[in-house]
């Protein structure tokens, strides 16, 4: 194991930073991961205009979930959500960073 792979395994460990959650691929089994939540707002120019809207984004660790794909389900803190769009993988190919929607 990297350092650095030894301190994102800190990060989602840690209580104050990471969540535990339900992840659920399509028609798979429901599995225990740790995820680290970034509900940041996102603002979208377009044209003259600058669109605010609410983003719920959070990152799950390579080594729980190896593929992530569009449409599978998580469960955080009993509110549902779906992944929306393709994920991202960070460059260390450690964390990935989903974007989600109300189920």
């Amino acid at each position: 194991m990297t350092a650095l792979a030894a301190v994102v395994d800190a990060l989602f460990a840690d209580p104050n930073i990471g969540r535990e959650a339900v992840y659920t691929s399509d028609g798979g089994a429901p599995v225990l991961v740790r995820v680290v939540s970034r509900q940041a707002d996102a603002i979208t120019d377009f044209g003259d205009a600058r669109l605010w809207s609410e983003t719920t984004r959070i990152d799950l660790r390579v080594a729980d979930i190896a593929n992530p794909r569009p449409g599978d389900r998580l469960e955080i803190d009993g509110d549902a959500f779906l992944i929306q769009g393709e994920p991202v993988r960070d460059r260390e190919r450690l964390v990935w960073t989903v974007d989600l929607r109300p189920a």
